[in-house]
């Protein structure tokens, strides 16, 4: 019988270092060639992480083939989103959401095209 002591694999919870990472950015704030801003994202659960892919396809196959992506070790990411409080990195997510559309000038769509707007309207006068 094999003892489970003797094992040198890493606790499942332990971080293991991912390496050199694909890291998705956006253009700096100057809007030119010269710098660009990593972008950090929201768990389902609200909290800022920073991302990375081990893999441009991962991270194509996930955020788009037109993502501009740079590459950064896993020290480096943590250390560029320490300063912003972003204590979580999560390595080749595999859902996102799209951003959510503008509030302003958006158009009131009716989740029930069933039911004319014209009754709504009518009951609030």
């Amino acid at each position: 019988m094999s003892d489970c002591a003797e094992t040198d694999d890493p606790e499942p919870l332990e971080p293991v270092p991912a390496g050199p990472l694909f890291v998705p950015v956006r253009p700096g704030l100057t809007g030119g060639s010269a710098g660009c801003t990593a972008r950090f994202f929201r768990t389902p659960l609200g909290d800022r992480t920073a991302v990375g892919f081990t893999s441009a396809h991962r991270l194509a196959a996930t955020l788009g083939a037109r993502q501009p992506w740079i590459r950064l070790s896993e020290p480096a990411l943590r250390a560029l989103a320490a300063p912003l409080g972003i204590t979580t990195l999560t390595v080749d997510p595999q859902l996102t959401a799209q951003p959510a559309s503008p509030s302003r000038g958006a158009r009131w769509r009716n989740p029930y095209p069933q039911e004319a707007p014209t009754a709504v309207a009518a009951q609030r006068r």
